[in-house]
């Protein structure tokens, strides 16, 4: 019997982990806005290298040629950017995470890791948080090359945080003992940007 006068009640998605798929305080959308404080660079420099470098059993650095020749993976994951929006089902490819840190080896005291871009751009993140399953590296967006206003050709994907963790026009990782804060951390933003916990700003 239709009830008159009411709306039926909305099931809320849930992940596996049991929070509501989307984070409280954004909105969904099939778009993907494009915000950035830099100027988006013309092309990746030519001599780009991803730089492995601090709290590390074997820093070491590698060309976008060898990056490129590095076993691919393919992750779908949701997008969730600060200024409240978000997007489901974002389909990346690149390199894994683990395959960088199977390589680098953190030593014990390496806690932290700050993020960098050739842009000059940082930003700071937990070991536990970089090394996870849907963390990437990725190229590709979707099934296109990674344009450059969402940080192509390169960029680092972090879903379970706000998306100013994941660093556009990627470069390099630095292992840290002791954190540190990277560019948007030092001018307000919050140090963790875990989502569902909506940290936004301090």
């Amino acid at each position: 019997m239709p009830l008159f006068g009411k709306k039926a009640p909305v099931e809320i998605e849930k992940r596996p982990d049991g929070l509501d798929r989307l984070p409280p305080g954004q909105y969904l959308t099939k778009k993907w806005p494009v915000l950035s404080y830099e100027r988006t660079p013309k092309g990746i420099p030519p001599d780009w290298k991803l730089k492995i470098t601090g709290k590390v059993e074997h820093p070491f650095s590698l060309t976008w040629e060898e990056f490129l020749a590095l076993p691919r993976t393919i992750l779908t994951s949701d997008f969730h950017c600060v200024t409240t929006w978000s997007r489901y089902d974002n389909t990346w490819e690149g390199v894994h995470i683990r395959e960088i840190l199977q390589r680098a080896k953190p030593l014990p005291e390496a806690n932290f890791v700050m993020v960098h871009s050739w842009t000059g751009y940082t930003t700071n993140v937990p070991l536990k948080d970089l090394d996870d399953d849907d963390v990437l590296i990725a190229l590709k967006h979707d099934g296109q090359d990674l344009e450059p206003d969402h940080g192509g050709p390169v960029r680092l994907i972090i879903p379970k945080l706000y998306a100013y963790k994941s660093a556009k026009w990627f470069d390099g990782l630095e292992f840290m003992e002791r954190d540190r804060p990277g560019f948007w951390e030092q001018r307000g933003y919050h140090n963790r940007a875990n989502p569902w916990e909506e940290e936004r700003y301090w």
